[in-house]
């Protein structure tokens, strides 16, 4: 596992971890997610031995990263994938990796058929595009088969096969008992892979949990109801305190009661309902609230050009 104590790094007077703990589990995909600037790079880069902690620690599986005697097969990590000797082929980069730590060979041919690279593996990484680069960078972090894997931003550039791939790569990672930590800023695609969430903002952990708990936590699901007699309804409702609001003509919404007691409501008074739904929260918008005030830079949209306006 991946465990963290009190864990701090400033870096002069910004500090970008600020006495953070976690642990991520063994057989589970934890997705580490907050806006840029957050921290989850600098957490990554910590938990490799890439920075030395300000205060606190972080271990692998009890150890520090430093400690551990084949580290490559101990803990895999694609943390940049642009990190890469351009004029390298692919099989000459994962087979430096594997003799300088004492992997054998054949397993280059393994990683690289299971990333989809075998058909460009004699040609220069100088020449691979973005997704290219990406599934070298996940066949380096398979490499040595560990047990710990710590993906940052994986799907960065991958077309939709490519992101399905990651998603399957990693449930399957999980389900053989191995510790899948990834940050990514897909939310649709956290939903679908991810066990458990870390939500870090401005250095600090905002939630954690399973993605169910973390959503439920952040949000309401909100009930829509349409009908012709709305006003009636909103009537009725608020006789039984349960507040709305009319977001369209004949359409009413309210957070306070569930779907069935409107329906109930609405029987007992003979309102004609023509639609009646609960719209559940998505992990975007509990994201998003959770978020909302840690954003390093904020913008309002684009104000819409007038019409007739020069160009």
């Amino acid at each position: 596992m991946i465990e963290a104590v009190d864990l701090t790094k400033r870096y002069g007077s910004k500090t970008a971890v600020n006495h953070i703990s976690f642990t991520v589990e063994p057989g589970t995909v934890t997705g580490f997610l907050g806006p840029n600037g957050a921290g989850k790079s600098t957490t990554m880069r910590l938990i490799m031995g890439l920075d030395k902690p300000t205060e606190g620690t972080v271990k692998v599986n009890g150890r520090t990263y430093r400690d551990l005697t084949a580290p490559l097969c101990q803990v895999g990590a694609l943390l940049d994938a642009k990190g890469l000797h351009g004029s390298r082929t692919a099989r000459a980069h994962l087979t430096q990796l594997a003799v300088s730590n004492g992997i054998p060979t054949r397993r280059v041919d393994e990683v690289l058929e299971l990333t989809g690279l075998t058909h460009v593996a004699k040609k220069r990484v100088k020449g691979f595009s973005l997704g290219m680069g990406q599934r070298l960078g996940i066949a380096a972090a398979l490499l040595g088969d560990p047990q710990v894997l710590i993906f940052d931003e994986p799907v960065n550039g991958l077309d939709p096969e490519g992101v399905k791939w990651v998603r399957e790569t990693c449930r399957h990672l999980a389900d053989q008992g191995r510790t899948v930590f990834i940050s990514s800023h897909l939310m649709s695609e956290m939903a679908q892979t991810a066990d458990h969430l870390l939500v870090i903002g401005r250095g600090r952990i905002l939630t954690s949990g399973p993605v169910d708990e973390v959503i439920a936590s952040a949000t309401n699901d909100v009930v829509r109801v349409a009908s012709p007699q709305a006003g009636e309804l909103a009537e009725v409702l608020k006789a039984a305190e349960i507040t709305t609001a009319n977001p369209e003509p004949g359409v009413l919404t309210t957070t306070t009661a569930p779907a069935s007691r409107i329906g109930e409501i609405a029987a007992a008074h003979s309102i004609v309902l023509h639609e009646l739904a609960t719209q559940h929260a998505s992990l975007e918008d509990a994201y998003l609230e959770l978020t909302g005030n840690e954003v390093e830079y904020s913008a309002t949209p684009a104000a819409p050009a007038a019409v007739g306006a020069a160009h």
